[in-house]
């Protein structure tokens, strides 16, 4: 399916929440240290039972995870990107990679010639960001849409 990428998480709810998106559609969710205390409570919480339904793989460095992910393509998530989520036919295996609360990816990370390409979410002007787990939320769900939603119920 598609993998998600978060490089150097803060909050653990939200790796939470996500593992419970990795869980829920099937994709795999990769983290890129330094994290927060994975045994957190929060993490715990927010991913609830869906820890053994998920695939999680934690990387030491962005290039130990880009060298067990690649050759596929990277799209990095940003609110500086021109090109919407939406404007991108995903094919499985892509990689949807999203950056720490609150700074997002940094200006290194995007320009690495490894990034397929930029995308943004759409949103209302003058608004900063939105939440990481939310992001990670609709750009999965767009890219399985786009697959029928495959292997569903």
């Amino acid at each position: 399916m598609f993998r998600i990428l978060f490089f150097e998480p803060r909050i653990a709810g939200n790796t939470g929440n996500a593992i419970r998106l990795a869980a829920a559609t099937g994709s795999e969710l990769h983290l890129v240290d330094p994290l927060f205390d994975f045994e957190d409570t929060k993490l715990k919480r927010a991913g609830l039972d869906y820890h053994d339904l998920a695939v999680v793989t934690v990387h030491e460095t962005l290039d130990a995870a880009l060298d067990q992910l690649l050759p596929a393509r990277l799209f990095a998530f940003t609110t500086q990107a021109t090109t919407r989520h939406t404007d991108i036919d995903y094919v499985p295996g892509d990689v949807l990679m999203f950056g720490p609360e609150p700074t997002g990816l940094p200006a290194e990370v995007l320009v690495d010639p490894r990034v397929t390409d930029q995308l943004r979410l759409p949103m209302l002007a003058s608004r900063r960001s939105m939440n990481l787990a939310n992001c990670a939320s609709i750009a999965v769900y767009e890219a399985w849409r786009q697959h029928d939603f495959a292997g569903a119920v």
